[in-house]
């Protein structure tokens, strides 16, 4: 076998040895020209060329033009908000007090409540206590066939569109949001999810109904009207183009929200889903709703002439009120939950800020307190876990653990160097079971106090339930309890 020489240029000439002469002549000469090249070369060049391929790959791209709608620098306020209220005149004489208990007035943004026709004011009104009063336009060249609906629902469905033929009565309007003569806002909660969204681009965002069969007679990504949802203004301006011709495609369709969820369809925009708008499809007491609310800001009440009033023993207005201060001083935690223990009496806590506290025998898990208690049934009169479009928990599983309510009956900030507030919790005496455990019972307090800073970028910083911890002081009857952002590696652990 041949072996070849380890010196490259003999290597070469004997693999050229049977090659013809010419041929080899040839390869001799491409042989030396390659290599005078390659001497000759200018090094720099080189690297010139390789340094022009890895700017165009690693170095930035010039930032782009400017996009067709050119954001705002003020971040988002109630003055870049329209309010579009569906009500009838039948209804306003009553629902009107939901809508002066929340409407901030017209020098701090704009609204506009549409009604089927004039309605005869009974007594003198100011007109600042609620948004205008106009009517809406006729719907008798759009067909309606649904048997179970109201032709009404073709009137509420152009409140959007009305809006925005406004024109320029509604200048820097950068949503437009919707809502029912019987829904409540909470402001400054609204406009906190409403700046997490960039109101230059197609944004519907609002959340579904808390009955499941609800969701799925219509559409678990509709937004539900009486919940309330917001509409950005360019996707307002979209639908104001082509919403007359969408809805003449769906005449069998029952309200006004599954119509604009069809034509959203139709643009291809989905909801954007935000939890704390609560459409309220329920019944009896939002309690168990209340004292669990999701880990979001609470931006809407509905339905609140069907549930029972949320603070027990008064009027819904007057129930409402009882919320204004907590929500003055701290909207950004109104409603949110905190669990804790009492480690000394085995003691299950939890405290929904401004609202409720309740105080549980034994240990219960945070991933069952997080759950809503049904204290309601669902829209078809039904106590049944799977008729709800979250996990719900029995009231109590035990006779012993029947929760001790107390609710909020004050509110002040105590120290306004580092924005503290005290907030003062009453029990609410009910009949008791008989329980026959030895563990101690809370009957003895009658009276919560709960200390927590307030924090106006809570929603800013991540999703995080807030912690307490039960302060074991001597005060006769009243047990005080801290809540605020958890420390470093602090777990609400139950203690088994």
């Amino acid at each position: 076998m041949k072996e070849y020489s380890r010196d490259s240029n003999s290597s070469i000439v004997s693999i050229l040895k049977p090659l013809p002469k010419l041929a080899l002549s040839l390869l001799l000469s491409l042989a030396i020209f390659l290599i005078i090249y390659s001497l000759y070369i200018s090094p720099s060049s080189s690297c010139d060329h390789h340094s022009t391929i890895r700017t165009s790959i690693f170095e930035p791209k010039p930032a782009p033009g400017p996009s067709r709608y050119e954001p705002d620098p003020d971040p988002t306020d109630l003055r870049h908000v329209a309010f579009g209220i569906a009500a009838a005149a039948d209804n306003w004489g009553n629902r009107k007090e939901y809508v002066k208990y929340w409407w901030p007035g017209p020098n701090v943004t704009r609204g506009f409540v549409f009604l089927d026709r004039p309605v005869n004011l009974t007594r003198p009104e100011i007109p600042s206590d609620y948004p205008t009063l106009v009517l809406s336009d006729g719907t008798d060249q759009f067909p309606y066939s649904n048997e179970k609906g109201s032709r009404s629902a073709l009137r509420l469905t152009r409140i959007v569109s009305e809006m925005v033929r406004m024109g320029s009565g509604l200048d820097g309007v950068r949503w437009f949001v919707m809502g029912d003569d019987d829904t409540v806002f909470f402001t400054d909660n609204l406009i906190r999810v409403l700046r997490k969204y960039d109101h230059t681009k197609m944004y519907y965002i609002g959340s579904s109904s808390e009955s499941h069969m609800q969701n799925v007679d219509f559409a678990y990504d509709m937004a539900f009207g009486g919940g309330g949802f917001a509409i950005s203004y360019p996707l307002a301006k979209a639908i104001e183009k082509m919403q007359d011709r969408c809805i003449q495609r769906y005449a069998s369709l029952y309200g006004s929200d599954d119509r604009i969820q069809a034509c959203l369809a139709e643009l291809g925009v989905p909801l954007s889903k935000e939890p704390g708008f609560h459409q309220c499809d329920v019944y009896g007491n939002l309690f168990g709703l209340l004292a669990a609310h999701p880990v979001a800001p609470i931006i809407t009440l509905h339905h609140l002439d069907i549930v029972d009033p949320i603070f027990p023993y008064m009027s819904r207005i007057q129930a409402l009120d009882r919320l204004k201060t907590p929500t003055k001083l701290d909207s950004s935690a109104l409603m949110q939950q905190s669990i804790c223990y009492d480690t000394v009496r085995n003691w299950t806590v939890s405290v929904s800020w401004g609202y409720a506290i309740q105080i549980i025998r034994g240990s219960i898990p945070p991933r069952e307190m997080q759950r809503p208690a049904r204290t309601f049934v669902d829209w078809y009169n039904k106590d049944d876990a799977y008729g709800f479009s979250f996990s719900t928990r029995g009231f109590s599983e035990h006779p012993c653990q029947e929760p001790y309510v107390y609710y909020v009956n004050d509110t002040q900030v105590v120290d306004t160097n580092t924005n503290t507030t005290r907030s003062e919790y009453v029990k609410y005496e009910v009949p008791r079971p008989y329980c026959w455990w030895t563990m101690k019972d809370p009957e003895k307090i009658g009276r919560i106090e709960v200390y927590k800073k307030i924090n106006p970028h809570r929603w800013d910083e991540g999703r995080r339930r807030d912690c307490c911890r039960v302060q074991h002081r001597d005060k006769e009857n009243t047990m005080t309890i801290d809540v605020g952002q958890c420390r470093e590696d602090e777990v609400m652990e139950p203690l088994f």
